[in-house]
């Protein structure tokens, strides 16, 4: 039976090696972890950069306003998680979306289960309810971290089934324009549209590189509002040495400047993250994001040089 199974192990590589096609055992305890956690938490999610598996979990059970203008879940309410195999188990980050009074009994579930709770802050000013968000990681078995989080989510109202965020109906900017002004193309779903930049250097925690996927990126959202307009908000990554030279150029633009905090503990370099709001002319906002981009160390494309070039 042994000589059976070296026999049987020895065929299945050969296969690999001739095939890539052919699912590894890896690839296949991979594929088995993702479901589980999906079962466990109640809502798929999809493979990103790095080999993330990244569920969205947007507040559509919420109604929140900042003076008139009503927020879509996935423009500034979209609580997220994503889970990566790391050497010795997983690892999971994530971003709560969470109403005041569900902070602390999320909060007491997450550390009295191994579950670090890295921030806690507004990203948002003047909103009504009050919103805050939570920031958390965590190591070990990926499945366990999983049913950890499911048992957090659910002292809150967060909502735990597959169903499609509301649309805002047809997307009324150009958003062809917009690609032009940043340089790289956006995406457009459920009305909002929606880009990132990542950082250009590697950012590891506890010695492990960070994809940027798992919240590294500086993610810039337009929700169109009226004629032309669009409310903005996202976050900036930036290190010290860029923070008050984007500060200074989002106020040029009067681009509010709404919170400016840690996300993580233990990354290098050390990052700051800076949230940022306005309501006006899309297209101007744009190109004053676009010039704040342009202070950053940022993954950037030929034609945003290009379009430097002719403004």
């Amino acid at each position: 039976m042994f000589f059976k199974s070296k026999v049987t192990i020895g065929l299945f590589l050969v296969l690999v090696l001739i095939n890539p096609q052919i699912p590894t055992m890896a690839h296949v305890s991979q594929q088995s972890n993702w479901q589980a956690i999906e079962k466990v938490i109640g809502k798929s999610g999809e493979i990103k950069t790095g080999n993330v598996y990244y569920i969205s979990l947007p507040r559509t059970d919420l109604e929140v306003k900042v003076s008139d203008t009503l927020l879509h879940p996935s423009f500034a309410l979209g609580s997220w998680l994503a889970f990566k195999e790391v050497h010795d188990g997983g690892m999971v980050m994530g971003d709560l979306v969470l109403t005041e009074d569900e902070v602390n009994p999320v909060m007491n579930e997450l550390i009295n289960n191994g579950i670090e709770v890295t921030a806690l802050h507004n990203h948002l000013l003047g909103e009504s309810p009050r919103i805050m968000y939570m920031h958390i990681q965590g190591h070990g078995e990926i499945v366990g971290l999983a049913k950890t989080i499911h048992s957090a989510l659910i002292k809150s109202n967060t909502p735990l089934k597959d169903s499609p965020a509301p649309s805002t109906g047809k997307f009324e900017l150009e958003k062809e324009q917009l690609d032009n002004i940043f340089g790289k193309k956006g995406t457009v779903s459920n009305g909002i549209y929606k880009i990132s930049f990542p950082r250009a250097e590697d950012i590891t925690d506890q010695g492990m590189i960070i994809p940027s996927s798992m919240g590294i990126a500086t993610a810039i959202n337009f929700q169109p509002t009226d004629k032309g307009k669009a409310a903005i908000t996202g976050d900036f990554v930036l290190t010290a040495k860029e923070v008050n030279s984007v500060i200074r150029t989002l106020r040029k633009h009067n681009i509010q400047v709404t919170a400016l905090h840690n996300h993580m503990l233990y990354e290098q370099p050390r990052l700051f993250f800076l949230h940022f709001w306005a309501n006006d002319d899309a297209m101007k906002l744009a190109k004053g994001l676009r010039e704040a981009i342009e202070n950053t160390n940022s993954i950037k494309t030929r034609s945003t040089l290009l379009i430097l070039s002719r403004t």
